[in-house]
């Protein structure tokens, strides 16, 4: 049995793959299993409470996904501002007197445009008397990916199958694959991985590839580039 999400994207998303550096401006064309589960996650604790989370993120953890993404998606590139530290402490650069630790520059950046909603598909989990509740959390999600990256939610239905178009996101290794389609490097969590892990104020570090931390998995999504230019790059979702 699946619970099925229908997102519709309200502005432009954007994720960094998990092996890029901070200073790195490409970006995935689907949120990860790994973001999507840190979004049930923050919701928890936001909704029930820090103590409630705690208890069911190996539940959240262990989700397996799917997604469907629109038939087209655009890949935006552009140049943006940024602030970032000087090298060599603070500076007056502006010659106003005023020193400042930080300096802006110029950083390429690249953000996704949806030309439709995405559903989202997760495993259902027996919920029992307290238990996880995965389709009020899944109600909380604003946004995916980076901050800003906003989504509403639209329709909530379960499934015995999951339809054809779906793709999953952490499935075990297959030899069959689309030749045709676009590979993504999707991060995921590590199934040894625990919540002081994903706890952000917790000391404990999160490695990559590794069982208690995030793992890499390499998926093919049914996309092809329709047409590229300077400015963009549109993907067609292929029909098998």
């Amino acid at each position: 049995m699946w619970i099925i999400g229908s997102y519709q994207p309200t502005s432009l998303f954007s994720l960094r793959p998990a092996n890029a550096t901070t200073s790195g401006g490409k970006t995935l064309l689907t949120p990860t299993p790994f973001a999507i589960k840190m979004a049930l996650l923050d919701c928890a604790i936001r909704v029930y409470g820090k103590e409630s989370a705690m208890t069911w993120f190996p539940q959240i953890r262990d989700l397996q996904l799917a997604i469907v993404l629109p038939r087209h998606l655009s890949v935006i590139n552009t140049f943006v501002k940024i602030l970032r530290p000087h090298k060599n402490g603070a500076k007056d650069v502006q010659g106003t007197g005023l020193v400042s630790p930080m300096g802006s520059t110029i950083a390429y950046r690249e953000m996704v445009h949806f030309g439709g909603p995405l559903s989202i598909a997760f495993n259902e989990i027996e919920v029992e008397n307290g238990g996880l509740n995965l389709a009020a959390l899944m109600t909380q999600i604003s946004y995916l990916g980076k901050r800003g990256g906003f989504m509403q939610l639209t329709q909530i239905k379960t499934a015995e199958e999951l339809e054809q178009e779906f793709t999953q996101l952490n499935h075990p290794l297959s030899t069959e694959f689309m030749l045709n389609g676009t590979m993504q490097v999707l991060d995921d969590c590590g199934t040894k991985m625990s919540f002081d892990h994903a706890d952000v104020y917790n000391n404990k570090n999160i490695g990559l590839n590794k069982p208690n931390g995030r793992l890499l998995r390499h998926i093919v999504l049914p996309y092809r580039i329709q047409r590229s230019s300077r400015g963009y790059t549109l993907y067609e979702r292929i029909d098998s």
